[in-house]
């Protein structure tokens, strides 16, 4: 009886690792450089494309390595120009990402996981079973994916990442970290660590491995709340990690990397849009360098929950500004096709 045997995701091995495997299968060691090059730089989806690879080579890593590569399965046009991407998965998982244009910035919002495992009530993604973390190589895709879309229909490359797709990116830390590293190595997609930006429910504890493993990357934790009683309610998670914990996290993240923090804050109507919310968010940023982002909420079918009036959204954001603290309201982009913060939702089909 024949065995098949699974083949390791090549992109899954480090250099030395490649260079190892490729001096075992008989060939000179220069040869990983190129390969290399082939997966990263050049985002190669099979071995075949790696011309300057003789036959017999892409034939010996293609009987021991596969190459798991994300594909657009759909892609939505909103009327603001924003592009959300369904991206098929190698095992038939299915992920959603955004190409959110302005102006000012092309930015892509990459998700870390399939579905969610921490049932925030607001977003349409806590509501999908977890099923399994993304690879780096799955993550990296993502970017190299709407980079190229950005090209082709805006003409401009990305200039920012964000983590604030599907999934929570501190759950998946080493994938994450991995993935980063990829996109800003030279021999990747050599952009800079600070136009991206890992979004968290907030994790005390990674937070805290954040600042010991020192990132340069821009962190965001989805706040929501300053009062535990009320992110309680919403996010599960903060019954675990919360307010004094997460602050204690953020302002050992802050003395290890000196990089501040932004919060974001999804303001909902007649829930956390009122003056005392708004001076207990003040005394929370006092912890530590930050800013404010006040998010429009984007209601959807799972919960009840509808955006703030607009004029209390004003009184809001200008109480935090007369506090010192920056401020930004911003508005929801992508809604009419559901690529708006908290409405990514996927059906296996």
């Amino acid at each position: 009886m024949k065995v098949s045997i699974k083949k390791i995701d090549i992109r899954e091995i480090c250099f030395d690792d490649l260079k190892k495997n490729v001096v075992e299968m008989g060939e000179q060691a220069f040869r990983a450089k190129q390969i290399w090059e082939w997966l990263w730089a050049k985002s190669a989806q099979n071995f075949d494309e790696m011309s300057n690879l003789s036959k017999a080579l892409r034939d010996k890593l293609s009987s021991r390595f596969s190459i798991n590569s994300v594909a657009i399965s759909q892609s939505q046009l909103s009327a603001d120009k924003t592009i959300k991407n369904t991206f098929r998965l190698h095992d038939n998982h299915i992920i959603e990402g955004v190409l959110i244009p302005t102006p000012e910035r092309m930015t892509a919002c990459v998700s870390s996981q399939v579905g969610c495992s921490l049932t925030c009530k607001f977003c349409a993604t806590g509501y999908m079973e977890r099923k399994r973390n993304l690879t780096a190589a799955e993550i990296y895709d993502q970017v190299v994916l709407i980079d190229k879309q950005s090209k082709q229909h805006y003409n401009q490359p990305l200039t920012n990442i964000v983590y604030m797709g599907m999934g929570e990116p501190l759950l998946n830390y080493a994938n994450v970290l991995r993935s980063v590293e990829r996109i800003t190595a030279d021999d990747g997609l050599n952009m800079a660590a600070k136009r991206i930006t890992v979004s968290t429910a907030g994790i005390a504890k990674m937070i805290k491995k954040l600042g010991d493993d020192q990132v340069k990357f821009n962190l965001a934790l989805s706040l929501h709340a300053a009062n535990d009683s009320k992110r309680n309610e919403i996010m599960p998670i903060n019954e675990q990690n919360s307010l004094r914990a997460l602050a204690e996290a953020l302002k050992y993240y802050y003395a290890k990397t000196k990089n501040p923090v932004t919060y974001e804050y999804i303001i909902f109507d007649n829930f956390n849009d009122g003056l005392t919310d708004a001076m207990e968010l003040a005394k929370f940023c006092k912890h530590l360098p930050c800013k404010v982002n006040i998010i429009e909420y984007n209601p959807i079918s799972f919960a009840s929950f509808q955006n703030a009036e607009q004029d209390k959204t004003e009184i809001f954001a200008e109480y935090l500004r007369k506090q010192g603290i920056i401020t930004n309201i911003r508005r929801s982009r992508g809604k009419d096709i559901d690529a708006a913060c908290g409405q990514l939702a996927v059906k296996e089909k």
